[in-house]
């Protein structure tokens, strides 16, 4: 346990894996989904644990930072600040599938409509989202576009918004939002635009990847995506936070059950890192 200025963190004793990360240590952030008081004490653990490290230090944001919690605006300010705010050499930030839902609607297009519609939904909960921006912009808002982004979060984190990956690799891991289908080419899967929406399955998948049982051809799969309760009723683990299956999924539930859940993890081993107070009658999930 780490007791940080922005609350207590909890981490789990070391766990052996097969991780083959180049002599780097990565910090892998899961699902936050607007819950900024989380979200900080986690990246002041990190912080913490980073300092004495030697070697490079990377910090791996799995996406789904927005929607449904109290506070996504505090998440983006926290989530774009650079390398130095965080006591890391370098960060990767990943795109999920909110974050997908949300730029589709701001930048118009075929899905807009769609994607506004889903986003918008109390499922998805972007309304939240869309009456902060409201709020810190000064004015009503019904829909959002890129003026009210700018607007409302300022140039720096739009800019990186408009930087989000799909994925990274780092030696035999891969990171990503949702995860990979095995039966697809993994390059052909892992290159498909955000802009087709839910056609980018690497960041909507969950049947097919979380129930498969044979490996994704030697690469190690860290992602977010899906919540514990779903987790287990598609893979059948009691606990999705930990290694099996060629996986290690990093969603705690966050806006529904008060846990936002990361990962260090090295070369043969990693552990597992909770911020927040369970809920007691936590909210069914959505994705």
């Amino acid at each position: 346990m780490i007791a940080t200025m922005t609350g207590p963190v909890e981490i789990s004793a070391w766990k052996p894996a097969p991780f083959a990360l180049e002599g780097e240590t990565v910090f892998a952030v899961g699902d936050v989904h607007g819950c900024a008081v989380e979200f900080h004490a986690l990246l002041d653990s990190i912080a913490e644990l980073a300092k004495p490290l030697g070697g490079r230090r990377r910090l791996i944001y799995l996406g789904d930072m927005i929607n449904r919690g109290p506070d996504s605006v505090g998440v983006l300010e926290l989530w774009a600040q650079g390398e130095e705010a965080r006591g890391v050499d370098h960060i990767d930030r990943l795109m999920g599938n909110h974050e997908i839902m949300m730029m589709l609607a701001v930048i118009g297009g075929p899905h807009a409509h769609k994607a506004e519609a889903m986003w918008l939904s109390k499922r998805m909960g972007g309304q939240k989202l869309l009456d902060e921006m409201a709020a810190r912009a000064g004015h009503a808002a019904a829909h959002a576009d890129q003026a009210l982004l700018k607007e409302a979060l300022g140039e720096a984190i739009v800019h990186r918004l408009q930087a989000m990956r799909s994925h990274v690799r780092l030696g035999n891991t891969l990171f990503v939002h949702g995860g990979l289908d095995p039966h697809a080419n993994p390059d052909e899967f892992l290159a498909r635009p955000w802009l087709i929406f839910t056609e980018a399955r690497w960041a909507w998948i969950n049947h097919g990847f979380l129930d498969w049982k044979q490996g994704f051809g030697g690469t190690l799969v860290v992602h977010g995506h899906t919540p514990p309760d779903k987790h287990k009723a598609i893979s059948g683990m009691d606990d999705p936070h930990l290694f099996e299956g060629d996986r290690l999924g990093l969603d705690g539930g966050s806006a529904r059950t008060g846990i936002v859940t990361a990962a260090e993890i090295q070369d043969g081993r990693y552990r597992i890192l909770k911020a927040g107070t369970p809920f007691e009658n936590p909210e069914p999930s959505g994705e």
